[in-house]
C-alpha cells in the first residue's frame, strides 16, 4: 500500500507541475500579446500619388543620402508641373544608384570647371544640375525617420518607360520642369555651329558647357534646348536613365535655328 500510495503521490506531483507550466506559457504568451499591442505604430503614412497623370514630375538630388530600408538612398526635391517643390524628398527603389553617381559626377564637374571661362562666348562657367523626370504622377508616401519627415519616392512601382535623366543650370530646374508641362514647349538639338553658343549670356553659356560635361559622363548627352512658344530656350543635355516615353525629348529630331 505504501509503494500505491507512493506512486500516486508522484504521479499527482507530475500533474501538478504540468499544469503550472501550462499556466506559465499561457501568462508568458498573454504578456508578450500585451507589449505588442502597446509598442508605437510605425511612423509611415498611407501610399498617395502626386503630379499629373499626363504631366511630368521632376526629382533634383541634393548632395545628402539618407539609409533607408537598409540601403543608400539620395535625397533631394520633388518638382511637380505647377513649380510646386516637396523637399526632403528620399527616392527609393530603382535607379537609386545610378542617380548617385551621377549626381557626384556633376559635383565633381562642377567643382572643376564653374568659374573657368567658356572659350566660345568667354562667359564662366556655372554649376549645373542633374535631375530626373518621371511621366505620369508619382507615388510617394510620408515617413519619419530619426524625427525627421521624409516623403518616399516608391521608384519601383514606376514604368521604367516613364523616367528620364537630364541636366541643366542648377536654376532653371523648375523653370525647365514648368515649360516641360506647357503646351507648345517642344525639344530641338543645337547643330554643332550654332550661333547660341556665342551668346554672351547663360542660355549661351549652359549650352556649351552640357557638350563640355557629356564627355566625362556615359550616357549624357549636350546640345539640346527645350524650346517654348514665347521663342525663350533653355539649354540641357539628356543623361541616364533614359525612357523611352521621354525620347522627345531626350532625343529630338528636330534642329532650333535662332533665326527661324
Amino acid at each position: 500500500m505504501l509503494k500505491g500510495w507512493s506512486l500516486w503521490v508522484f504521479l499527482g506531483g507530475v500533474v501538478v507541475a504540468l499544469k503550472y507550466v501550462v499556466i506559465g506559457i499561457v501568462v508568458v504568451v498573454a504578456v508578450v500579446a500585451a507589449t505588442l499591442t502597446l509598442l508605437p505604430p510605425t511612423h509611415r503614412a498611407q501610399m498617395q500619388y502626386v503630379g499629373s497623370p499626363s504631366g511630368y514630375e521632376a526629382f533634383a538630388p541634393s548632395y545628402q543620402t539618407v539609409n533607408y530600408n537598409g540601403h543608400t538612398d539620395p535625397v533631394g526635391d520633388l518638382i511637380l508641373p505647377n513649380g510646386t517643390t516637396l523637399t526632403n524628398v528620399i527616392w527609393d527603389g530603382q535607379y537609386a544608384s545610378t542617380i548617385i553617381q551621377n549626381h557626384n559626377q556633376i559635383i565633381q564637374l562642377n567643382s572643376q570647371f564653374v568659374g573657368q571661362t567658356d572659350p566660345v562666348n568667354n562667359q564662366q562657367y556655372v554649376p549645373l544640375q542633374d535631375f530626373y523626370v518621371i511621366k505620369g504622377q508619382v507615388p510617394i508616401q510620408q515617413v519619419t525617420i530619426n524625427g525627421q519627415t521624409y516623403y518616399v519616392i516608391d521608384a519601383n512601382d514606376i514604368n521604367p518607360a516613364d523616367i528620364a535623366g537630364f541636366y541643366t543650370y542648377q536654376g532653371w530646374v523648375p523653370n525647365f520642369e514648368v515649360a516641360m508641362n506647357t503646351p507648345g514647349t517642344y525639344a530641338a538639338v543645337l547643330p554643332g555651329n550654332s550661333p547660341v553658343f556665342q551668346w554672351t549670356n547663360t542660355t549661351g553659356t549652359v549650352a556649351y558647357q552640357t557638350t563640355v560635361y557629356q564627355d566625362y559622363i556615359r550616357g549624357f548627352a549636350g546640345r539640346v534646348v527645350l524650346v517654348q512658344s514665347n521663342g525663350t530656350i533653355i539649354p540641357y543635355g539628356a543623361g541616364t536613365p533614359s525612357g523611352s516615353a521621354l525620347f522627345n525629348f531626350s532625343s529630338p529630331q528636330q534642329t532650333y535655328n535662332p533665326s527661324s
